[in-house]
């Protein structure tokens, strides 16, 4: 199983680079089992396959987006009601307390995307009070601060790791078979679960900073693409390229 972020991973590199990764997927779908694991909500992500069909990147087994709020079929993008359900019920409880302490806050600016099950904003850093994180996470909130410029607030306990768990188990996938790819902040859940993880050579230096605790992850040289393969390379799945 080949668990990818998008942006800046996925989708980063040259497209002569995405073009040969994504043909290879195409000619592994009956041996690699493909999740699209990313901030983007199901529309965002309609959106991505859309765009870069003429590339050759076709539509994963499976989706994790939303930071890990939502999980849907790739070919449908229909959310999955076993795994979504009983995050949209906690997230009920949580939406207005959450949003009123952010209300006005300043350095922040609502993402204009159809985010489901969490608050999803544009931060200026220079602006942004930190102080406010406590109190969301008092609140009953996971907070996410990526690539210098996404701040997300997600129900306690949900992020794109411990979906990524949830989803195996449900799957009874062997842990062994997995590898995970991102490159900024919001990934490092992903990396924390002891999974098999390649950091693209891209990856943000706030995620980077993490690379000594996570002895299961490699840094690729290479940028996304071609970062992702060089990690498969490097985990000892070159089989997959004979």
């Amino acid at each position: 199983m080949l668990v990818t972020d998008l942006d800046g991973t996925l989708l980063g590199g040259e497209h002569p680079e995405r073009r040969r990764f994504y043909r290879w997927l195409a000619e592994q779908r009956e041996r690699v089992l493909h999740v699209f694991c990313t901030g983007r909500d199901l529309q965002a992500i309609a959106q991505v396959l859309q765009e870069d069909e003429p590339l050759g990147l076709a539509a994963p087994h499976l989706v994790i987006g939303d930071v890990g709020c939502t999980v849907a079929c790739g070919a449908s993008l229909l959310p999955v009601p076993l795994a979504v359900d009983p995050i949209e019920e906690r997230w009920r409880q949580l939406e207005a307390p959450l949003a009123a302490l952010l209300a006005d806050q300043p350095g922040l600016e609502l993402q204009p995307c159809s985010s489901n099950r969490r608050l999803a904003y544009y931060v200026d850093l220079e602006r942004f009070d930190p102080g406010v994180i406590p109190q969301l996470e008092a609140a009953g909130a996971t907070c996410v601060l990526s690539d210098n410029r996404y701040f997300d607030v997600l129900p306690a306990g949900v992020d794109k790791g411990a979906t990524l768990l949830a989803l195996l188990d449900w799957l009874e996938a062997d842990h062994a078979a997995v590898v995970t790819a991102g490159d900024t902040l919001n990934d490092l859940a992903m990396f924390e679960t002891g999974l098999k993880g390649v950091m693209v050579g891209n990856a943000e230096p706030a995620l980077r900073a993490h690379l000594p605790r996570l002895p299961s992850v490699y840094l690729a040289q290479a940028s996304g693409c071609a970062g992702i393969a060089e990690g498969l390379q490097h985990f000892g799945f070159d089989h997959l390229w004979d």
